[in-house]
């Protein structure tokens, strides 16, 4: 495969009015979108908070597998409109939906499309298609995901006792203790979330979008997962679905089993010599995976 990093092909935002007021939604392309040979690919980044960088591997979809992909930075991050004065109350999944929407509907490509989500993505892009069963969609991929926010809660207080007490009061204290919080996330992630040694730059960049200096923790804090669970609705989701998840993720075994239980049309695969980003530890064959999934 080769190495040579996907072009943007196009960048802007688009317009996004929700409850009276207009936001901007930051947008790149990569590959030619106007070729509809095949289904431009939408990639939704995880958090909620981080940015499209977490997700830039699927660009490579363009140059291998001539698949026009899309990547967004969700509102109130990145280079999107942020909102630090809106109240918790404000960052909802509703909110989160109707932004997809609007940008489907912008770039003109509601017809004919496929939908992969990355942690959080795939809790925003399994809503999406349950609350709005858009017609054009194809296939949809949920990676390295979540079914309830209780498994993932439960899966990360069992993986966090396996580090060593300084990281684990670290990652307790949390953004009330920046300085022990970092970097006891960054030893966290470099076990569980990405292995890359050293890190991608993109990846370092999404975390820092939420948790660096002049990171933006609006979104992150607004406690939008809190007691969150799509379980008693996943039969809705008709298309196609890959489930996807690294042998040492986050999302555990135990944590995507109900996508692969209650999906009609699902296929599981997991990444052996991954944890929570195999498209930037195994890349090569993520690609490959997705290629041929969405190609079926």
């Amino acid at each position: 495969m080769a190495d040579t990093a996907p072009i943007t092909t196009k960048s802007g935002t688009v317009p996004f009015t929700y409850e009276g007021e207009t936001y901007q939604t930051y947008y790149k392309i990569f590959g030619n979108l106007a070729d509809r040979t095949k289904a431009p690919l939408i990639a939704l980044h995880g958090g909620p908070g981080l940015v499209l960088e977490a997700v830039s591997p699927f660009a490579y979809l363009s140059t291998e597998a001539s698949i026009p992909v899309i990547l967004y930075d969700q509102l109130g991050n990145g280079r999107s409109t942020h909102l630090k004065d809106k109240p918790s109350s404000f960052w909802t999944i509703d909110l989160f939906v109707a932004e997809l929407e609007n940008l489907i509907a912008a770039l003109g490509v509601q017809d004919a499309f496929e939908l992969a989500g990355h942690s959080w993505g795939g809790v925003l892009g399994a809503e999406f298609v349950v609350r709005r069963q858009p017609r054009g969609l194809k296939h949809l991929v949920l990676a390295d995901s979540l079914a309830t926010s209780d498994l993932w809660m439960q899966s990360t207080i069992q993986l966090m006792q396996t580090m060593p007490p300084d990281v684990q009061e670290g990652l307790m204290l949390g953004m009330k203790d920046p300085a022990k919080y970092r970097p006891a996330l960054l030893e966290f992630h470099a076990k569980y979330g990405c292995t890359v040694i050293p890190p991608p730059k993109d990846y370092i960049y999404a975390l820092d979008a939420v948790f660096g200096e002049d990171g933006d923790l609006t979104v992150a804090n607004a406690g939008i997962l809190k007691g969150w669970t799509i379980v008693d609705r996943l039969d809705k989701i008709e298309v196609p679905t890959l489930v996807i998840n690294g042998r040492n993720d986050i999302a555990q075994d135990f944590v995507v089993a109900p996508f692969f239980q209650k999906i009609k049309k699902v296929k599981w695969i997991t990444f052996e010599k991954s944890s929570h980003t195999p498209m930037f530890e195994e890349r090569e064959l993520f690609i490959k995976r997705i290629k041929d999934f969405v190609e079926l």
